[in-house]
């Protein structure tokens, strides 16, 4: 039943003779959710653990100890042994009586100082002249030093902005426009479409010795004259091998140079697919 639903009012009651309270001109002697209550019950129970409060969470016996040594300002090099083993040992009494599980490992830490304080209270073993005999508590020491280094270094690191916790990724969706791009054509891809037109070009080629002076500039009109008025012309349909290769070479760096000055394009839509020029533009 719980008492902070109930609200009481002090009315005026007697006692008949079999003890219980009697209500005078039918007054309530409390009020329980709203209800008018003619009488005490006797069944009120209140679970064991209902009252049970935890003061402080441990995350193991390091943490235990190293808690009762920082709490009383003890010098963790020159640990007292006997008041920190009485400390330890009575909360790992009150945890036994609710948790024996929990207690295990607390108990294994408590037989490691109840160890140490006996060892302490025996006569030192003999060493060497100069040497200062061990201290057993060297290694509890080290221990909790370490444990305390690396705890500092996680609450450190806890403090941190996380993603999730402090903040969240920027997200920022963009419309696509829905004229397609095609990805820019890699150096290799134009160098294999220019061996297969050589390829061809050697197949038509006449034995003709002539002497003819090409103009690059004369050929990046012919190719800005073919592809004025057309969306995409093939990459292959700009050369005429019948011509013979070098008119072929004068086209292609007619081509390059054309790239170079940013008046053409040169696309592929996906890897070995056929190469695609047009006249560049600028968007409005």
């Amino acid at each position: 039943m719980e008492n902070t639903a109930a609200s009481t009012e002090l009315l005026p009651v007697v006692e008949n003779t079999s003890g219980q309270p009697e209500v005078i001109d039918h007054v309530a002697v409390a009020r329980l959710y709203g209800e008018p209550l003619f009488s005490m019950p006797n069944d009120l129970y209140i679970p064991p653990d209902a009252l049970e409060v935890f003061l402080e969470a441990f995350e193991g016996p390091l943490d235990l100890l190293l808690y009762l040594i920082r709490k009383q300002n003890f010098n963790i090099l020159d640990i007292p042994m006997a008041a920190v083993t009485r400390q330890y040992l009575s909360y790992v009494d009150e945890i036994r009586q609710h948790n024996l599980e929990l207690a295990a490992e607390y108990l294994l830490m408590a037989a490691m100082l109840i160890e140490i304080k006996s060892r302490m209270l025996l006569p030192p073993k003999r060493v060497a002249e100069g040497q200062e005999p061990e201290d057993p508590r060297a290694e509890l020491v080290r221990r909790l030093l370490e444990y305390e280094q690396m705890k500092m270094a996680s609450m450190q690191l806890g403090n941190l902005p996380q993603y999730g916790r402090d903040f969240l990724k920027a997200q920022v969706f963009i419309e696509q426009s829905l004229q397609p791009r095609f990805p820019d054509v890699h150096v290799v891809e134009l160098q294999e479409a220019w061996r297969d037109i050589l390829k061809r070009a050697k197949l038509v080629q006449h034995h003709k010795i002539t002497r003819e002076e090409l103009s690059v500039r004369e050929h990046m009109s012919i190719v800005l004259k073919h592809l004025q008025g057309r969306k995409f012309v093939e990459f292959e349909n700009l050369f005429d091998p019948s011509k013979g290769t070098p008119v072929l070479v004068v086209t292609f760096i007619a081509l390059l140079e054309l790239a170079k000055e940013t008046l053409i394009e040169i696309t592929q839509a996906e890897a070995f697919a056929p190469i695609y020029v047009r006249l560049a533009f600028t968007p409005v």
